[in-house]
């Protein structure tokens, strides 16, 4: 019978190995590197478009250079196009990845108008991510979607309402400071009951009461719009006889002309003049 003690000994060698990575907090997937919401995109995207321009002037620099130089000394030779494809190549290599877009610091978050606080937290959540573990970075792809449409309410409340000093707090301080004080615990003691729960399952909690509580605001936000729809609907209902009438009237050309008032008293021709 073969000897099964070094097989033996590798399964609870792997046991053990696996305990340890449980203890520490388990292993997590590799967080996703997409946008979470729109504002994040675009400052990324003109990050990108800064870069381009940059490398399209370099280029043009260099071939300025190689061209005058080429002029003045009556070619450049074998080593001049060497050294200009070098620096082509040095360019590109260098607006790659440069300038990176900066991840803004905490106190940068709850600054300027409503879109510029969402792009940055949304920039800001997203470095996060590869330290929470896989829950959290679902609802923080549900909470950069909100914040999108936060954002979209804003653009329409001045600057002294009420609701701008919730939103300010709501994104520039709970949301950062939830998961700061997470990431402040150590990684093997996340997993850890204390006071009855992880700090896994409260980092999660708080999250998605973070996440209902900006889709609150954005709701309550988009009362007054939805209020002034449903008075417009019921006027045109009352002015056009219903929905009916509405299509009647929409397959009618528009001639730009109004319709005469039938209900008007004729006016006097000239002979009754």
């Amino acid at each position: 019978m073969p000897d099964s003690t070094p097989q033996s000994d590798r399964i609870l060698q792997e046991a053990r190995q696996s305990l340890i990575r449980q203890q520490e907090g388990g292993t997590h997937r590799a967080a996703p590197r997409g946008s979470i919401g729109r504002g994040s995109a675009e400052l990324k995207r003109k990050n990108l478009v800064r870069r381009m321009k940059g490398l399209g002037a370099t280029l043009l620099a260099i071939m300025a250079a190689v061209i005058a130089t080429g002029i003045v000394i009556d070619g450049i030779g074998f080593a001049g196009v060497m050294l200009a494809a070098a620096a082509v190549v040095a360019a590109v290599l260098f607006f790659l990845f440069v300038p990176r877009t900066r991840v803004p610091r905490r106190t940068e978050l709850k600054e300027g108008n409503p879109a510029q606080m969402v792009a940055r937290t949304q920039l800001w959540l997203e470095a996060q991510r590869a330290a929470l573990p896989p829950a959290a970075q679902a609802i923080i792809a549900q909470l950069g979607a909100r914040l999108d449409a936060l954002a979209g309410q804003m653009a329409h409340v001045a600057a002294d309402h009420p609701a701008m000093a919730e939103v300010r707090e709501l994104v520039g301080e709970y949301i950062p400071e939830t998961i700061d004080n997470y990431r402040k615990i150590p990684q093997h003691l996340r997993a850890e009951e204390y006071a009855g729960k992880t700090a896994d399952a409260r980092l999660l909690e708080s999250l998605e009461k973070l996440s209902g509580e900006v889709d609150r605001v954005t709701r309550r936000l988009a009362e007054g719009a939805l209020d002034d729809l449903a008075i417009k609907s019921r006027y045109l209902e009352y002015r056009y006889g219903g929905a009916a009438a509405l299509e009647d009237a929409s397959a009618m050309p528009d001639t730009g002309v109004p319709l005469p008032d039938f209900t008007a008293a004729p006016a006097p021709s000239a002979r009754e003049r």
